[in-house]
Order: structure tokens, then sequence, then C-alpha cells
């Protein structure tokens, strides 16, 4: 079996190799622009120790959007529930990730976390004297990796170049729904969306996340179970974008992806996915990341609902 999944892997590589000469690279954050268009990879790490791995597994890239599931869990770790979802939804947009328009004619709070008016609002909930500080510790026990570090050209970058989510910050604070200073928020949220990490590194955090919150090395919990549901819930509902419903049906499990190129995938069982490929497709996603997943998933059976 473990040289089917190896083989199969491979295989889900070679077929996510083929189409990346759909996507592009993310090239409104200037520093993005200048990934290798050729970049691919996956990791599959499972409760019982065992981890398969192709292509480019360990090439370190910034998370960008994977950072806003860390930034929710902080936000419920600090600030609670109902405060928490008293700021940001639940639900899913078939809005753009960085759109305006749902907080002038929809709503005065965000959809849901997974999109950047939510992020920006859950990383204003943490409550921490260090946010960022806590964000990166948060990072490195999850992923299980000591060494993770913020990329500072990206983050240099995102902040000279980040006006949309300049302008989303700001119309949350006149309506009364952003309580920080905006600039503040916004330091901590590009500081956020610039640390890097690999898909092996994903690969950890999804099975953690996939064994309910438990480290199975050391059996210790890392993160409470009802966090976990209620952030994987949100991944499934809302973490590709306003591709979320077509990955869910083509995929079927949690994930979060983000511009950087990476992509988390929560399996069950204690299974966890990562892969990493920086050409975008139009919504956001990795195009040879998800070809990959979706590989996967057809060929041995990771579809919740399979």
């Amino acid at each position: 079996m473990e040289q089917d999944v190896q083989q199969i892997l491979e295989e889900a590589l070679a077929e996510g190799q083929n189409v990346l000469i759909e996507g592009k690279v993310a090239s409104y954050i200037p520093e993005l622009a200048k990934a290798d268009s050729s970049n691919l990879g996956c990791c599959i790490m499972n409760a019982d120790g065992s981890m398969y791995k192709a292509g480019d597994y360990n090439i370190p890239f910034t998370m960008q959007s994977i950072a806003k599931t860390f930034s929710l869990i902080l936000a419920l770790q600090t600030s609670g529930y109902d405060h928490t979802f008293s700021k940001v939804g639940m639900e899913p947009t078939g809005d753009r990730f960085d759109s305006i328009l749902q907080l002038e004619l929809k709503d005065w709070r965000p959809f849901n976390p997974m999109i950047n008016a939510g992020a920006i609002v859950t990383a204003d909930c943490i409550a921490a004297a260090d946010p960022f500080g806590e964000f990166l510790t948060l990072v490195r026990k999850l992923c299980g990796n000591p060494k993770i570090q913020l990329n500072e050209k990206v983050y240099h970058s995102e902040k000279r170049t980040g006006t949309r989510n300049r302008s989303i910050a700001y119309l949350l604070k006149s309506d009364h729904v952003l309580d920080g200073e905006p600039e503040d928020v916004l330091d901590v949220y590009f500081r956020m969306c610039s640390v890097m990490c690999t898909a092996k590194d994903l690969a950890h955090y999804a099975m953690i996340l996939s064994n309910k919150g438990v480290d199975p090395k050391t059996g210790e919990r890392l993160l409470d179970a009802d966090i976990v549901r209620i952030v994987t819930t949100l991944m499934m509902l809302c973490g590709m974008y306003d591709e979320s419903g077509e990955y869910a049906v083509k995929v079927g499990l949690p994930s979060k992806s983000g511009v950087g190129g990476g992509i988390v995938a929560v399996g069950q069982n204690g299974m966890g996915i990562g892969t990493f490929g920086p050409m975008l497709n139009k919504k956001g996603n990795s195009v040879g990341g998800e070809r990959i997943l979706q590989y996967l998933s057809e060929r041995l059976g990771y579809h919740i609902f399979a």
C-alpha cells in the first residue's frame, strides 16, 4: 500500500505539471512575481509517522492567505467564540477574496474569516500584547518546524503596495467593526501573510488538524477540538475563495489556499496534505496544487463524502 501511495503521488505530480501552463504567478505583490513558475510539490503526512513526498515539497514560500487559519485559531483562543463571530460571519461568499462590495451592500460584517476583510477583523481579535509573536509561535508549533521565519522582503512589498487592504481596513474602522487602529492591524496582517513555510510544514499542520488538535508523536493536545472543528468547517466552506464550492465537489477536503502557491488540505484519520505551486488560476488558487489534490482524492478515495 505504501508503494501504491507513493506511485499515485508521483502520478499526481505529473498531472499537476501538465496544467501549470494554465496559470500565472501572483503579480499584484511585486515580490511574489519573482516566483519560479516551474515549482510544484506535495507532501502527505499521517498520524502513524508515515510520509510521502514528491517534487518541490521542501521549497519555502510565503503562506499568504493560509495564515488566515492560524489567525482564526488565535482569535478564538484569546477572544473566544462569541466576540470573534460578533465581528465576522461564517457564510461563504461568491465575491473575490479582496472584495469591498459586500461590506457596503450586503452586511457591515465581513462574510467569513477566509476573505481579506474577515482576516483583517480576525487579526484585530487576537487579544495579545504581541499578536505577531504569538502567531509565529503557533505556526512553528503546529507545523513542527521551529525555524519558520518572516520573509522581510515580501512583508515590506505587501505593506508598500497593499492599498486595497488599506481601503478595506479603513472602511471596517468607519463602520465600527475594527476596534484597533487600521495601520497597526494591517501591519500584523501583512506580517502574518509573509511568513515562510513548505508543503511539508503544511502537511504537518493539516495532520494535527485531522488528528483533532493532538500531536500524535507526543500525545500533547495542541489545539482545542472545538476550535479545530470550527476552523476546518470554515476551510471546507470558504477556504478556496470563490471557487470553494467547485473545489469541494471535486476534491472534498477542508482546504485553504494562498497566493504564494500553497494549499493545506485536511484529510481524515490523522492525514494531512500540503502542496506548493505558484502558478495560480483566476480565482487565486494553485493550478498544479488543485490538480494534484483532485487526482489524489479520486485515486485514493480521500473525498470526505466518498
